[in-house]
């Protein structure tokens, strides 16, 4: 455990979820996958898009429409929408599609290995505090096991702009009533979860468990405190960590 600065006193806690309370990498890899495999029975070879192709065509849609950037959803279902017309499908068709393949990629989406290890600390915390999950991103933590830990949860699309804007953060601090200099936020992106939330004037936690050092970090801001496993997070509120 590093500190950065002295903590106040800490009456909750907002938890980012992916990539902090499991690893989503292999998630997002073979969700990816889901599709790709999909895409290639639903299309001739000749016409196959490509990973490289899909990517153009994704950061294409998201300088059209900047606003797909904050719902991973409807950014993916737009891709998949657009990317068949552009071969030469009818709107009605598209849309059809775009929709299966977005239920198939959430589908493996919500296959999260949970770690006993974040169900054990999760536990113990949200018996003495409350909590409330903020995610970018579109996994269902009802689906995975992890809602019960919370007293809300709130996302980007469905709830406001993605972090490091103010809106889920800001819907967190409505719905804990307790002042944000009150509200410990754990997260692992500097930039997301660090920074949002310094900016609206939580405290922040920075969780990293990559080894990844802040001198060759793009750090807009130092975190109070950084962890790299989520049991240091006990002790700061008075639990012994084992």
């Amino acid at each position: 455990m590093q500190f950065y600065r002295h903590l106040g006193s800490i009456h909750a806690l907002t938890f980012d979820l992916d990539d902090t309370l499991y690893d989503n990498h292999p998630v997002i890899v073979r969700a990816e996958q889901a599709m790709f495999d999909w895409l290639a029975q639903l299309l001739p070879p000749s016409t196959m898009i490509s990973r490289d192709d899909w990517q153009h065509l994704k950061q294409q849609l998201a300088v059209i429409d900047p606003s797909l950037t904050h719902d991973v959803s409807q950014w993916r279902y737009e891709t998949l929408k657009i990317g068949l017309m552009q071969l030469g499908w009818r709107l009605q068709a598209a849309e059809l599609a775009a929709r299966q393949g977005l239920e198939l990629v959430l589908v493996e989406r919500n296959k999260v290995d949970i770690p006993a290890e974040t169900h054990r600390v999760l536990a113990l915390l949200s018996a003495q505090l409350p909590l409330v999950a903020i995610t970018n991103g579109n996994v269902d933590p009802q689906q995975i096991g992890l809602a019960k830990y919370f007293s809300a949860i709130y996302q980007a699309g469905r709830d406001g702009l993605a972090k490091p804007a103010a809106d889920l953060f800001e819907h967190a601090i409505n719905h804990l009533g307790v002042p944000p200099q009150q509200v410990l936020h754990v997260g692992d992106h500097l930039q997301t979860d660090v920074f949002g939330a310094k900016k609206y004037g939580l405290q922040a936690c920075w969780y990293n468990d990559q080894r990844r050092t802040l001198t060759t970090a793009n750090v807009n801001c130092l975190p109070d405190v950084e962890i790299s496993h989520l049991a240091e997070l006990l002790p700061l509120i008075g639990i012994p960590a084992r």
